[in-house]
């Protein structure tokens, strides 16, 4: 009530965002964490796979890890992944693209001496950096889409 007053609109609130996003089509390389970040951003974005998508959004995904931590022996008691992602929003029918933007998702993990559980901690470590490299993608997304929609809205006929 007292957000009304001062002209708050939240960001879903805002015509045409939520079906602007549901129409993007997530395009990825190959990868345990592309993929992963694709499954996130379908879920975020409520993609709708009975309609043909307006909009095109490549990812290059880009992870690294490097080991923090170390040992008296010189073997890593923890890793920290990172996941750089560029993408590229482009609009289908034109081939125009339309928005450009960069993250990075760091996030760490305890380096385990029993094999499993190192890779169940790696892979672990993947799917959150996936995760938040998704959801800053999606509020970038939702952001630019909102913008982009007032922009049109309050332009003047002609």
């Amino acid at each position: 009530m007292v957000l009304a007053g001062c002209g708050f609109t939240p960001l879903y609130a805002t015509p045409g965002v939520s079906s602007g996003l549901s129409s993007i089509e997530v395009v990825v390389p190959e990868g345990r964490v592309a993929f992963l970040l694709r499954e996130d951003l379908d879920d975020a974005l409520a993609r709708d796979k009975g309609a043909a998508p307006a909009w095109r959004l490549d990812l290059a995904v880009a992870p690294t890890r490097d080991p923090r931590g170390l040992r008296a022996d010189d073997v890593a008691e923890r890793y920290e992944l990172g996941v750089s992602v560029k993408y590229t929003l482009t609009e289908i029918a034109s081939g125009r693209i339309a928005h450009i933007g960069q993250v990075v998702s760091q996030v760490s993990y305890d380096a385990a001496d029993a094999p499993y559980a190192g890779i169940a901690a790696r892979q672990d470590s993947q799917q959150r950096a996936a995760a938040d490299a998704a959801r800053k993608i999606h509020l970038d997304l939702a952001a630019w889409m909102a913008s982009r929609r007032t922009a049109l809205a309050s332009a003047p006929p002609g």
